[in-house]
């Protein structure tokens, strides 16, 4: 059984030491001032569980009392000793009084000030709390004070405590000015808004100033806005007025929330009729639709809420006065005029934006319709303000509507002012200046001024006192007037209507003179001369135009001269006619050849001989485009049969069958051995159709091959039966020869790439020089031939059966023979039908 005795220690304090502590404590005395050995101890009572501990902390702290692991160990041991302990009781004091000794010897350590801190707003002592934070911040150096006073605001934060958290505040914000924000809050919250709003106009107001939470300057300023334009009650030392005023003047993408927030002060302040003025203030500054949209709504809402106020003040009124019902009236009255305005006041907004905008003067313009008044300051104002350089769509709409509206009115003679004025204007485009001219020029028309026109257009073309381009911007659009092709249109027509045939001419002359003409005017002029009978001078204005201009613009000068011409002298002057068609058909394009060939073939028809209409129709398929000469070729075979009879046709036919496409070629074959049908000529139509046949593939073309075996069905025996459909395989044959030519071709070529086979020249040399022998065609331009499958010995294996075969009745021996025949395949060069095949047909009626 352990032993255990008792022992004085320090003082009055005695304690039992048991047997397993002596050691320590002889360590102790040994070793007094060793901060290894009272760890040692100190660790061997807390694994002991041992009442001990608190008297062997106090006697180590006593050896060693400026150890901060032994303060800090001994301050958290006595602070775990609170669990479960009420916030009244005694030890919460005496663990005070630690701190304080320990603060004697520690008051330099920043951990131990936070512990006491914390532990001291955690007792709510609010005096004695704060005592400690300021005793902190005397005693550490201003390098650890960051540390102090996140706990010390946290702690005057929690507690109703204004007047003290704000002088705190202050105190802090001299070290932290960063943190102002923080403070603002805190007073907003304290519903101290004055000195809020006082410190937020500072920090606004500072250049330098970077907020904590990320928030812009202009996010400041609109906080600022809303609080004090809120709460105009409780904000006394700022000017309300000028602070929003210069947010107006700073952000001026802001404007519309800004104005509404500086209305809304005078709201709240009572002062209805001041905050009435703000708003019509603010509609007739801001530059934008989106803030003219915020003030206006803000202002229409204003209105309302006070006249449906003032209405419910009436309804509980039983006895209304005369003055109350005006005051109704005159807010009634004031909300409606403010609805009506609303578009010209965007208008307005929108000339803010851009005073040239040509289109918003016009709109303002019809928004005051029905005020004449209004209309002419407006239309003033529009022609003072856009300058041409700067305007946004065409100034002179404006110069001509401002003259209208007085012609309107009757009142010429100003609007006759307002056009002198407008061609005086620099505009930047001559046709804008033009165009004034020709609307002056008109309103004389309509009020019956005609030699009045014909004079302000003589103004208009007037040569300036030098010749300048037309094109050169650095004269004046007043300079360049005179090349104005609208003003010369405009006065060549007055001409005709209202002047002489000597002064129109003049004017058309003019035109040409200054080339300005267009192939329309050339026209035109033509016109004017053949409607007075001056013909050849008509003819003289068609060929001053072709000398003016190149094909294509020229191509309805040549057609209107040609069908006058014609229609003029008939067959009267042929060679003169004749020059003109070739003349016109020497540089005229494929594309318009066709029109003047028929003109020309049907002049030579009706006035000259038969072999030039046949020159000109076998000229006009050379020089039509291609997609064009079948018909031609049908025009020209039509009327030579006409003319020399059918047989003639067949040269042409020859011919179109040279030069045509594929698809026309086989209609054209048709055609043409269909004729030669009808003329009693079969082996012609035969041969006509076995050299149609070599472009035609059975497997797309069955309508030739139908229209072949109806001609030999009716027209044939067995034998040319069986010759066209042996040149049918044959044919077919060809065609399945080309398309396995092609796919072998693509596959040796595959399988050569892939295992890096090129075949070498010579092989290929001989490739091509293989002869043609028996059953065998050979590809004109491959390397693979196609060789027909031949049973040796001649047994057949199979049979092969054709649907193109007609059942004839004939002999078995001949039919054997002719069958053994036709599996004979003729060589590619027996099959083609050369040219001279149509030669060797030929009678002596061909020529």
């Amino acid at each position: 059984m352990t032993t255990m005795k008792e022992k004085v220690v320090s003082g009055d304090t005695t304690y039992v030491i048991s047997e397993d502590d002596w050691p320590y404590e002889e360590e102790m005395l040994r070793n007094p001032h060793s901060m290894k050995h009272w760890q040692r101890y100190i660790d061997h009572l807390k694994n002991t569980k041992s009442l001990n501990l608190n008297t062997v902390f106090r006697r180590a702290l006593e050896k060693l009392p400026g150890s901060y692991k032994l303060w800090s160990n001994y301050l958290c041991h006595r602070r775990g000793q609170l669990k479960m302990k009420r916030i009244d009781d005694k030890m919460y004091e005496d663990i005070n009084n630690d701190y304080e000794r320990a603060l004697v010897f520690m008051h330099k350590m920043p951990r131990i000030w936070i512990e006491y801190s914390s532990f001291m707003t955690e007792q709510c002592y609010i005096t004695r709390t704060r005592q400690v934070f300021d005793r902190a911040l005397r005693a550490l150096p201003i390098t650890q004070h960051h540390r102090i006073w996140p706990l010390y605001l946290d702690f005057v934060s929690k507690h109703d405590i204004s007047e003290t958290a704000v002088r705190v505040f202050r105190r802090y914000l001299k070290l932290a000015p960063e943190d102002t924000e923080d403070y603002i809050e805190y007073l907003i919250s304290i519903g101290r808004l004055d000195e809020a709003a006082i410190k937020l106009a500072y920090i606004v107001n500072q250049d330098d100033f970077v907020s904590k939470h990320g928030k812009s300057n202009h996010q400041l300023w609109n906080e600022l806005c809303n609080l004090i334009s809120k709460n105009p009650t409780k904000i006394k030392s700022l000017n309300v007025d000028a602070i929003i005023r210069g947010g107006l003047r700073r952000y001026t993408d802001q404007l519309g929330p800004l104005w509404n927030a500086l209305a809304d002060y005078y709201v709240r302040s009572g002062l209805f009729e001041r905050a009435r003025d703000i708003y019509e203030e603010a509609i007739q500054t801001v530059t934008t639709v989106r803030d003219f949209t915020q003030v206006f709504d803000a202002y229409a809402q204003f209105e309302e809420l006070s006249l449906s106020k003032r209405m419910e003040d009436a309804a509980n009124n039983p006895n209304p006065t005369a003055e109350d019902d005006i005051d109704l009236e005159l807010r009634l009255a004031r909300f409606e005029h403010l609805m009506d305005r609303r578009l010209l006041l965007l208008n307005s907004v929108m000339l803010r934006q851009n005073p040239h905008n040509v289109q918003e003067w016009h709109k303002r313009v019809r928004l005051y319709e029905n005020q004449p008044h209004e209309i002419i300051s407006t239309y003033m104002e529009a022609v003072q303000t856009v300058q041409p350089q700067l305007a946004v769509g065409k100034l002179h709409t404006l110069w001509v509507s401002f003259a209208k509206f007085y012609e309107a009115n009757n009142q010429l003679d100003d609007a006759r002012a307002v056009f002198e004025e407008a061609t005086r204007v620099p505009y930047t485009k001559v046709d804008d200046l033009a165009s004034v001219w020709c609307a002056w020029a008109e309103m004389e028309i309509d009020h019956g001024n005609f030699n009045g026109a014909l004079k302000l257009m003589h103004r208009a073309t007037a040569m300036p006192s030098r010749r300048v381009a037309y094109h050169d911007e650095s004269e004046t659009v007043q300079m360049r007037l005179y090349k104005s092709l609208k003003v010369w249109c405009l006065y060549a027509d007055l001409e005709e209507c209202y002047g002489t045939f000597r002064t129109c001419k003049a004017v058309y002359d003019k035109i040409v003179d200054l080339k300005i003409a267009t192939p329309h005017i050339i026209m035109s002029y033509g016109l004017f001369l053949e409607e007075k009978n001056y013909f050849e001078e008509a003819f003289r204005a068609y060929e001053k135009g072709i000398a003016l201009f190149k094909w294509p613009n020229v191509h309805d000068i040549w057609k209107r001269y040609l069908e006058k011409f014609l229609q003029r002298y008939g067959g009267e002057k042929l060679e003169r006619t004749r020059d003109l068609f070739e003349q016109c058909l020497e540089h005229c394009p494929a594309k318009y050849v066709k029109t003047f060939y028929q003109l020309y073939a049907k002049f030579e028809e009706e006035h000259g001989l038969k072999s030039r209409v046949m020159s000109v129709y076998e000229r006009a398929t050379e020089k039509v485009p291609n997609e064009e000469k079948f018909t031609m070729f049908n025009i020209y075979i039509e009327k030579a049969a006409d003319i020399y009879g059918i047989p003639k046709t067949r040269q042409i036919y020859e011919k179109a069958i040279d030069v045509l496409n594929e698809e026309n070629t086989r209609e054209m074959s048709l055609r043409f051995a269909d004729m030669e049908t009808k003329l009693g000529e079969v082996d012609r139509a035969r041969a006509i159709y076995s050299h149609c046949s070599q472009i035609c593939d059975p497997r797309v073309t069955s309508n030739f091959w139908q229209v072949w075996k109806d001609f030999e069905v009716k027209h044939g025996n067995e034998d040319t039966m069986r010759e066209m459909l042996r040149i049918k395989r044959s044919v077919q044959a060809m065609y399945n020869t080309q398309i396995n030519m092609m796919s072998a071709q693509m596959l040796n070529t595959a399988t050569a790439v892939q295992s890096n086979e090129i075949p070498d020249a010579m092989r290929l040399l001989d490739s091509k020089s293989v002869p043609a022998e028996q059953g065998r065609i050979l590809p004109p331009k491959d390397t693979i031939s196609f060789v027909r499958g031949v049973t040796e010995g001649g047994n057949k294996i199979s049979q092969v059966n054709n649907p193109d075969e007609i059942d004839i009745d004939i002999d078995e021996d001949d039919d054997n023979e002719d069958e053994a025949q036709m599996e004979e395949e003729v060589p590619v060069e027996k099959q083609l039908i050369p040219a001279q095949v149509f030669g060797g047909l030929r009678t002596n009626d061909d020529d």
